[in-house]
């Protein structure tokens, strides 16, 4: 009976490190472009579970999308200072746009 209480203690300890490990990204639309930390983004890369929040830093309306098979969103349009976030939960590729300004492209590679 102890090592059940043990295993099941274990067990829950393993979910919660998993839980703690994921991460949160801010990838930026400024300049009808993506951004990480000042930087202009082609790609980026990420860790299953993590989250990404899109936040609109242009003075004009953005919607962010995916139609990957990876993770299928729309964001919908949304102005300046709005922020809005997509879990990622599996890994592989998903190739985000803006609906309004399609010069916007980001390959997110999620590991």
């Amino acid at each position: 009976m102890l090592s059940k209480k043990i295993f099941a203690a274990g067990l829950v300890t393993l979910l919660m490190s998993g839980a703690a490990s994921a991460a949160e990204h801010t990838i930026l639309q400024n300049s009808k472009s993506f951004k990480v930390g000042g930087s202009q983004v082609e790609e980026f890369t990420i860790k299953a579970g993590d989250t990404i929040n899109f936040k609109n830093e242009d003075p004009f309306f953005h919607n962010i999308f995916s139609l990957s098979d990876l993770k299928t969103f729309d964001l919908g349009s949304y102005p300046a200072g709005e922020s809005k976030s997509v879990v990622f939960d599996s890994p592989g590729e998903a190739e985000v746009e803006c609906a309004i300004h399609p010069e916007m492209y980001l390959l997110l590679t999620v590991e």
